[in-house]
């Protein structure tokens, strides 16, 4: 992640953008940039969160753009969905089937200058602005319903896509591959099971008054 050094301080700053919280985004501005003025700063900030939620999806190096050209994505993956297919047999059905994993497959996003720019109209300066964030770089915060193509992609009937039974469960996801990165709130590794300890009773509680009198006693009958 690169860091910007801002012309009003002097000093590197890490700009963060949540997708699913503008106020947050406006704190980034501000902060980047004190001396703007707090309308501006938060005309920068949404148009950020529209260059996210909009990010432009690679795949096998071509663009593509949210939403138009949503039908000419899918049309494109076919032939990788086809051959997910072809390559794996189907489950077997057994009376103690558990889910099957998902195919993952993957496709890059990078913000969407175009569609940020939109929001600003006529104001060069802020379109400046933009630029130099976005090229400073950008990490991007959200949930996997906030970026436009993720949220697609991943409620896509791939049979009806190809016009074949897909017999695999197919995953997709897009990532920030390029000009930002991405993080996906909720996202989680798997953790390690808990190791089972061993039910050990404890030891017997100590006596110690019991004792003293025991040893009190023997001492007087000596």
């Amino acid at each position: 992640m690169m860091h910007r050094r801002t012309p009003e301080r002097g000093v590197f700053v890490l700009l963060t953008c949540h997708l699913t919280k503008l106020e947050t985004a406006v704190d980034q501005i501000k902060k980047a940039y004190p001396k703007m003025k707090p309308t501006d700063a938060a005309l920068i900030a949404s148009a950020l969160v529209i260059t996210g939620r909009h990010a432009i999806a690679h795949y096998e190096g071509e663009n593509y753009y949210w939403p138009a050209d949503y039908t000419k994505l899918t049309s494109a993956m076919v032939s990788h969905i086809n051959s997910i297919s072809d390559e794996l047999e189907p489950p077997k059905k057994t009376k103690t089937a558990v889910e099957e994993e998902a195919v993952v497959v993957t496709v890059g996003l990078s913000p969407n200058y175009t569609a940020g720019e939109e929001r600003l109209l006529d104001r060069k300066d802020l379109k400046a602005t933009l630029s130099d964030v976005l090229q400073a770089g950008v990490e991007f915060v959200y949930s996997p319903t906030d970026v436009g193509w993720q949220w697609a992609l991943e409620r896509a009937n791939w049979s009806t896509v190809t016009g074949t039974e897909v017999s695999k469960r197919i995953k997709i996801k897009a990532s920030f591959t390029e000009g930002a990165v991405g993080v996906e709130m909720g996202a989680t590794t798997k953790k390690r099971p808990a190791s089972r300890k061993k039910n050990i009773p404890p030891p017997p509680p100590t006596q110690p008054e019991a004792e003293e009198e025991a040893s009190g006693d023997s001492a007087s009958e000596e």
